[in-house]
């Protein structure tokens, strides 16, 4: 007589499902997105994302030292300039007392290495215009001349103690300049995480209120088509080659295909961002009691990571890190 299968004896129990359990995540594996702003005496809250802030200096320091507390594997910085310092070229961001610089120096001097301090490389939190490069005399992003604006700012955030740079705004070649950069001036153990497959997405709307952008139409011409899964790769494989030590996807929940296609090619660790419209919408339907918040914060994270991330930015780092523990 042949035995009767039954795979749901794997599953009876929490524990029976806890040691069978193929995907699991750690504290370590999630990194928390950090904003910080001048300007401001007190936290200031972001409407759009209940439970995230605008830090102070000093809140900040407080609240990287929690989340370093309970074992996240990383923080990545976002400056939120003032208004009225924001300009067409983005100078506050190679600025040495700019916000951003300010903010990595603060976290280098208080934890060292405890942390992996990581930056954003990108200029849309600086300037006027909201766009991610420097514009031509069309109003165009000119990739070349934008490339000469990251590679200084990849020094100043390098110099300012930055672990990984993370370079998002999808110019070509963005990876080689930086890496150019940063060997010819000696920092060569500082790290690149590359937003290689940064898709153009409508659920990036909570998080240019938190910067405060000043972004009129979009990013199309230069962030990838949400039509497009080939073109992933391409951008991948060419950051591989231009010498990425981390590769990203982003946003991680509706380009889950493109992470487990990443992922089966890079040679090395694969991050996914759960963006601000995730965060704001599994947010939003939990207030409404439509589904159960810390359920949906769990699976949503889990399944990142089961689609191949080994490293995931995420607003609930702290608190799910804690959890995890």
């Amino acid at each position: 007589m042949s035995p009767v299968i039954r795979p749901r004896r794997l599953r009876t129990t929490p524990a029976m499902r806890r040691l069978v359990a193929e995907t699991v995540l750690a504290p370590q594996d999630l990194v928390l997105p950090m904003f910080v702003a001048d300007g401001i005496d007190t936290p200031r809250e972001i409407a759009s994302m209940p439970g995230v802030v605008q830090h102070t200096d000093d809140s900040l320091r407080a609240a990287a030292e929690e989340a370093i507390r309970a074992g996240v594997g990383g923080l990545m910085l976002f400056g939120v300039p003032d208004a009225a310092a924001r300009d067409a070229q983005g100078s506050g961001a190679d600025a040495p007392d700019g916000v951003l610089n300010r903010a990595l120096r603060l976290l280098r001097k208080d934890f060292g290495d405890d942390t992996v301090l990581m930056a954003d490389t990108c200029l849309d939190e600086f300037t006027d215009h909201g766009h991610c490069g420097v514009l031509d005399s069309a109003g165009r992003v000119d990739n070349d001349a934008t490339l000469d604006r990251y590679i200084s700012m990849s020094l100043a955030q390098a110099r300012s103690g930055a672990h990984l740079l993370g370079p998002s705004g999808m110019m070509d070649g963005q990876v080689a300049a930086i890496r150019e950069a940063l060997d010819a001036e000696g920092f060569t153990d500082t790290g690149i995480l590359a937003y290689s497959a940064k898709y153009a997405s409508a659920f990036y709307g909570p998080f240019r209120e938190a910067v405060g952008s000043s972004l009129q139409g979009d990013r199309r011409t230069y962030q990838q088509d949400s039509a497009n899964r080939v073109e992933s790769l391409r951008e991948v494989r060419l950051d591989l080659d231009e010498g990425a030590d981390i590769v990203m996807v982003k946003p991680a929940m509706s380009y889950l295909d493109i992470l487990r296609d990443v992922a089966e090619i890079a040679d090395v660790p694969v991050a996914a961002y759960q963006i601000s419209g995730e965060y704001s919408m599994i947010t939003a339907a939990a207030e409404r009691g439509w589904i159960d918040r810390d359920a949906a914060i769990a699976e949503s994270l889990t399944s990142i990571k089961r689609a191949g991330a080994s490293i995931i930015l995420t607003y609930w780092a702290t608190e799910m890190a804690g959890r995890l523990r």
